[in-house]
């Protein structure tokens, strides 16, 4: 497996992450997963009409950062009714958060009642290579296995997993497709665990350079999954919005830090203040229409490593997550 020149020193992230596919798959009756197999492909239920847990969410959380993450469960501070979350970090957070985790491949199939749509995230990405973030990260992965990760309460049908598996460039059988629904204990997990994809996401829609990005970590408090969609979807985006906290590590001068670090967190947009669910129904469920600068974590650190200072801003809500995590749709 190589990425786009040999002389690129960025590690494949299918390589990376094939294993932990594999573990997962052999894994599954212990982490309370269902395997079936769709147009030839492997498809991991992780909460459709199998449980899954945290730690299966955690686990594909690590999967979807392509191998270059680490995801662990335990005590965040700052949400006392809520003392547990997701700590995440990456020693190469764009090719981690933006190359793999990012849910940026749009898929789907059909229409009307039988109509498929996900977006696909995971290290499979970089092998289809079907967005032009791939060119500003000029990435390029090949291998003869894939892995996507679908935040989905529905099988993909076979016709998509062979276009999947065709633009990926490898037979349908060494493809594997995890599907998390949002509202189960592996979904809320994994979605939670993007909070330092979200900072990453926003920092480039900023217009930060992405090569001054050294190191990342990030924390938010892990909600209670369950309810319909809207409201596990409200919850996990409030996880990041309200009780997420990012601290980056960037290159370049002082002043360029500490205005990153200005208009990073999710106060910083016009809809912050309300439940996310609030905001998404004032807009009558048109995503669209809420304010992009409000996916962000509420408190984020920037130290400008080349003099060493660092620049807070942004600060925790909990009243906001305790009112998100308690509220049911």
């Amino acid at each position: 497996m190589t990425t786009e020149t040999p002389s690129d020193p960025r590690p494949s992230l299918a390589a990376l992450s094939a294993p932990l596919a594999g573990r997962l798959v052999a894994d599954a009756a212990v982490l309370r997963l269902g395997l079936e197999r769709v147009g030839g492909a492997c498809v991991v239920d992780a909460g459709i009409r199998h449980p899954g847990g945290l730690e299966a969410g955690r686990r594909i959380a690590e999967l979807c950062m392509g191998g270059l993450g680490r995801v662990t469960l335990g005590p965040v501070p700052g949400t006392p009714s809520w003392p547990f979350g997701v700590t995440v970090h990456s020693a190469q957070p764009v090719l981690a958060c933006l190359g793999s985790q990012y849910a940026g491949w749009s898929l789907s199939h059909g229409s009307g009642k039988d109509a498929f749509f996900a977006l696909g995230s995971g290290p499979g990405r970089a092998l289809a290579r079907q967005e032009t973030l791939f060119d500003e990260l000029a990435y390029r992965d090949t291998a003869e296995t894939a892995a996507f990760v679908m935040e989905v309460a529905a099988v993909p049908p076979a016709e998509l997993v062979a276009r999947i598996a065709a633009a990926c460039g490898i037979a349908a059988d060494r493809l594997t497709l995890i599907l998390t629904p949002t509202q189960s204990l592996a979904g809320t997990t994994q979605v939670v665990a993007r909070v330092l994809e979200v900072a990453l996401h926003k920092l480039h829609s900023l217009g930060f350079p992405l090569d001054r990005v050294v190191d990342g970590i990030g924390m938010a408090p892990l909600p209670p999954p369950g309810g319909g969609f809207l409201t596990a979807m409200g919850r996990t985006n409030d996880a990041i919005l309200y009780g997420g906290t990012v601290h980056l590590h960037v290159a370049g001068p002082d002043g360029e830090a500490e205005d990153l670090a200005r208009r990073l967190p999710s106060s910083a947009s016009r809809d912050h203040g309300r439940p996310f669910a609030e905001v998404f129904a004032a807009v009558k469920g048109d995503f669209y229409a809420i304010d992009s600068m409000l996916f962000s974590p509420a408190r984020v650190t920037v130290t400008a490593i080349d003099s060493g200072r660092s620049f807070h801003a942004g600060e925790l809500a909990p009243d906001l997550v305790e009112r998100s995590f308690r509220d049911v749709r």
